[in-house]
């Protein structure tokens, strides 16, 4: 099951407590269903959850029953559909719709006066034309129709409740969409998923763990690189003042720095400081090691 799926059935366990909610998710349901017209209605899901509750909730919210719902054995996506003109007529008027009006596809905000009922109607927008990216992939929630009014009624109402979407028109659809992670966690929380909000967190949180880590881990890799470059340097530099004038010749201290770093390749500075006899500071061997490179350089150039 997809994270999308998942979100979804976790938003059907339970139907509203109250009758105008049923009413207002069903609204939503309706105007990003696949089709809602004075003839018909036909609601088309993968979900076998959604599928289950819409009868439930066409019932509580309107006191009908679909004319055509899937059967137990059906697989794949699942229709629902409403065709008789007395069902089709209870369900305009509750819309404001007479039996002669033209049935526009418009939100009436008249029936989402309540708080209670403007999340029930995003619900019910969401489970019938939204969908939720798997957190682990990236961050991302859109409810999409092919009725722009609609589109821009519904963008107005999450302005009114405090959500910010974006907008964007894709292939004759309108969508309204969500990208940050923490605005998504908000909306799917209010819409009856909060397991579904915690696992976004989840994934956020392990996708900030892993890229310290690996932060970490690229860092310490290039400075093991840088270190195992610059004691390359330096080994060369002091085989080359050996060749020449042999390391013999140098005074005592940088005699002995030569004969360390030569016996030690594979240390760091500090690691190498601390053999000293009495040990030195890390900053006092970087500069003797400085010194051999800029001698080797100096015969070099010789």
């Amino acid at each position: 099951m997809s994270f999308s799926s998942e979100a979804k059935a976790e938003m059907c366990r339970e139907l509203p407590g109250k009758k105008c909610c049923c009413v207002a998710e069903s609204y939503g349901v309706l105007l990003f269903c696949n089709t809602f017209t004075r003839r018909e209605i036909r609601i088309i899901t993968e979900s076998r959850e959604f599928a289950a509750r819409l009868p439930r909730l066409f019932r509580r919210a309107f006191g009908v029953q679909f004319d055509i719902v899937p059967q137990p054995e059906d697989t794949g996506k699942l229709s629902l559909i409403i065709y008789k003109d007395e069902k089709l007529r209870r369900i305009r008027g509750f819309f404001g719709y007479g039996d002669e009006d033209m049935l526009a596809h418009h939100i009436n905000f008249g029936i989402l006066e309540e708080d209670c009922c403007r999340v029930s109607f995003l619900r019910g927008a969401f489970l019938a034309g939204g969908s939720v990216t798997d957190p682990a992939k990236r961050y991302h929630l859109e409810i999409v129709t092919d009725h722009y009014n609609v589109s821009r009624e519904l963008y107005s109402l999450m302005l009114d409740m405090g959500l910010y979407p974006k907008d964007a028109a894709r292939g004759g659809n309108y969508m309204i969409y969500f990208k940050p992670s923490a605005a998504i966690e908000d909306l799917l929380t209010m819409m009856g998923a909060p397991v579904s909000a915690m696992e976004i967190m989840s994934a956020k949180i392990e996708k900030g763990v892993r890229s310290s880590v690996n932060r970490r881990v690229n860092c310490e890799a290039a400075n093991v690189i840088k270190a195992v470059d610059a004691s390359q340097q330096q080994l060369a530099a002091i085989r080359a003042i050996d060749r020449r004038e042999g390391i013999v010749a140098l005074p005592e201290k940088l005699r002995e720095t030569a004969r360390m770093r030569m016996e030690n390749p594979e240390l760091t500075l500090t690691e190498l400081a601390a053999l000293f006899d009495p040990p030195i500071t890390k900053s006092c061997l970087n500069h003797r090691l400085r010194k051999l490179v800029a001698l080797a350089e100096e015969g070099h150039d010789r």
